[in-house]
């Protein structure tokens, strides 16, 4: 089967590919690593560390929001594969059930986590060893929705929300329905499909 090429060269057309269900596995090891450390050098009550992680989870699904909003939909060419948007995004729109293209790198997302525990351990201190893990289990959480969402049939129950929600941005509107691991923030922001885009068949 002749795969969609993000980059011209071999090599970085290759790194571009990711195991989504390999890079989720990755993730959730790393913040059960750092949580289990937080709880042998931390002396915080359990309702704090609780807190903490559902601030990390919430802080993600913010950013998962305003990185999809206005970053890879900035501007009317995301799909034209000559901008950068494409590359990072467009083209799932262009394949989106292509499943190597669901997540990033694990090296580049390997690389942004460390600088963002840096970024948050420098004015948290402790607190970051389990606030970001909650953010980074976000991140996990995110791919595994993507991913079922976009590989299988929507389940029987509350969750199957999160398919039609998706779908609606992919086939019927993609200037609404940004949230994928949650519709939140459209709710928030005023970005939730209108009623006649969510009544469209999706695929």
């Amino acid at each position: 089967m002749n795969q969609i090429k993000v980059f011209k060269h071999p090599i970085l057309n290759k790194l571009s590919r990711t195991n989504p269900l390999v890079a989720i596995s990755v993730y959730c090891l790393i913040s059960l690593g750092i949580v289990i450390y937080g709880f042998a050098v931390s002396a915080l009550l359990l309702i704090n560390i609780v807190a903490l992680f559902v601030a990390g989870l919430l802080l993600f699904s913010l950013v998962e929001y305003a990185i999809h909003r206005f970053m890879y939909h900035s501007g009317e060419n995301y799909r034209d594969e000559k901008n950068w948007q494409y590359k990072v995004h467009g083209v799932h729109h262009a394949v989106p059930n292509e499943k190597d293209l669901l997540a990033l790198p694990i090296p580049l997302a390997l690389l942004v986590s460390g600088l963002l525990f840096i970024l948050f351990y420098l004015p948290m201190g402790q607190h970051a060893l389990f606030f970001f893990p909650g953010f980074l289990s976000g991140y996990a959480a995110y791919l595994f929705v993507h991913y079922k969402v976009h590989t299988s049939k929507p389940p029987k129950n509350a969750f199957s929300y999160l398919w039609k929600h998706h779908l609606i941005h992919h086939y019927s509107d993609d200037e609404r329905a940004y949230g994928v691991s949650s519709p939140l923030w459209d709710i928030i922001f005023g970005t939730m499909p209108k009623r006649k885009s969510a009544k469209k068949k999706t695929h």
